[in-house]
């Protein structure tokens, strides 16, 4: 069974989904540990998961096998998640190819397209053309991984460090158990290496950590003979795996429902959990609430009369984040809110620079106007482009994840496509490919690719007998 350490904002709705999935939750926080009746399990776990730092989903880092099976869990419950796995292992140990030196790192092709940066003051010899790294923890999941030389082997209650001493994790502070682990440490090492005890550690048997240390020699053992003998670019020990996973705007209201089975719950818990501050606050006080036996109507009602003020109305200014599957975000700059309420969203914004809109075929001028608008829970915005004196230049239909309005901004996933109508009337589908590039990689779900060929489908038909009228 795959053990699992959860925490965040979304611990309780996954806590869950994976022990519906036959997941084993491990180190359980006290308020997961009494709504789900799990006891104290002090494992390490296969699969650990924190909240994202901008609360729009979670960092998952485990084994390949736990975030490919996680990976699956999500795809099959959430339509809309986008999950986004690292091409490289972390910890991971690479014998790779030396492509170019710059001023202060050299870049080493590890393989799979992924080229990494090694600080030069850790090469010995400039001219070698192979070397051997270390995908570090630092930046992880960014395109250009840094690396290292300074090898080390990773276990559950300690890490060999080449060319290293004996070390104690300085969480351990009992006296007596630092001095036990730093004599055992110094009995068990291996030549050339040395070992750092983890937290996990001290409450382990000696047996435990004897097996642990003997496992991890047996794994540079296979490094050694795996370096001499592959060809570079290789990946010769694995290590973990990462996945960023965005929840949009659907992923979230299942994920409400989840927590709702364990826990007291107000409509939209997430959405408001992910906007911070005085909205998150006040959702946790009105929980609270439910939970001591308050009118939930009631409750509901105080809640929405704190939050208002913190949501924007006709004529406040947002900023517009336009995220890519890949989870770039794109910041299009501030637009006035035309018109919020619970069925329509509809925003303005002035460009402020030239340019061109592609698949319009017109150029983009400075003082032009694009209006914008979607209805709640809706596949997509049309966007209406005019020109400072008010002629029409053509409209977009962005297929997208249904729109989230934060206090300060507005907020959805780009599904790649786009229904273009040219100022010629000719109707235009650009970028499936792109969406299918998605699907490949395995960003999306196969439910989200069917789900956004027949939105692009129907807004064909109704465009085109729109535009024949």
């Amino acid at each position: 069974m795959m053990k699992a350490k959860v925490r965040g904002i979304y611990s309780t709705a996954l806590t869950k989904l994976l022990l519906d999935n036959g997941f084993e939750i491990v180190q359980p926080s006290l308020t997961i540990k009494k709504r789900f009746g799990l006891e104290e399990n002090s494992m390490p776990p296969d699969l650990k998961i924190e909240d994202r730092y901008d609360l729009q989903g979670i960092r998952v880092l485990g084994t390949s096998d736990a975030v490919c099976t996680f990976q699956s869990i999500l795809h099959s419950t959430f339509e809309d998640a986008l999950t986004r796995k690292w091409r490289v292992s972390v910890d991971g140990i690479y014998k790779g190819t030396v492509m170019e030196s710059g001023e202060d790192a050299v870049y080493i092709d590890i393989g799979g397209d992924v080229v990494g940066r090694l600080s030069k003051s850790e090469i010995a010899n400039i001219n070698e053309k192979q070397v051997i790294v270390q995908v570090e923890r630092r930046r992880i999941g960014v395109k250009q991984p840094v690396l290292t030389t300074k090898l080390k082997i990773v276990g559950n209650y300690a890490i060999l460090v080449k060319n290293s001493k004996v070390g104690v994790s300085l969480q351990i502070r009992d006296l007596n158990k630092r001095a036990e682990l730093y004599a055992l440490g110094k009995e068990l090492a291996p030549s050339g290496w040395g070992i750092i005890w983890r937290e996990s550690s001290a409450n382990q048997s000696r047996e435990t950590l004897e097996n642990e240390i003997t496992a991890l020699v047996e794994k540079i053992k296979i490094l050694n003979e795996k370096a001499f003998y592959a060809e570079a670019p290789a990946l010769l020990l694995e290590g973990l795996y990462f996945m960023d996973v965005e929840f949009p705007w659907i992923s979230k209201r299942n994920l409400d429902k989840l927590r709702a089975s364990a826990a007291q719950t107000l409509d939209w818990h997430h959405f408001y959990k992910s906007c911070g501050g005085k909205v998150s606050a006040a959702l946790e006080m009105a929980e609270k609430l439910l939970e001591k036996g308050h009118n939930r109507s009631e409750v509901e009602e105080l809640f929405k009369q704190q939050i208002v003020p913190e949501f924007p109305e006709a004529g406040s200014l947002v900023d517009v984040e336009h995220v890519k599957l890949s989870g770039l975000v794109l910041h299009l700059g501030q637009a006035t809110i035309e018109s919020l309420d619970d069925e329509q969203i509809k925003y303005s914004r002035v460009m402020r620079s030239n340019g061109f809109y592609d698949g319009l075929g017109v150029k983009k001028e400075k003082g032009d106007k694009a209006i914008s608008e979607t209805r709640s829970g809706e596949w997509c915005i049309t966007t209406k482009y005019f020109s400072k004196g008010g002629e029409w230049k053509g409209t977009y239909i962005n297929i997208n994840t249904p729109v989230e309005a934060y206090p300060k901004t507005i907020r959805y996933v780009d599904l790649e496509v786009d229904v273009c109508i040219k100022p010629d009337g000719t109707v235009e589908v650009l970028d499936m490919e792109k969406l299918e590039k998605a699907l490949e990689n395995a960003f999306i779900s196969k439910t989200l690719f069917e789900t956004v060929k027949e939105k692009v489908k129907e807004i064909m038909q109704i465009t085109l007998t729109t535009l024949r009228k």
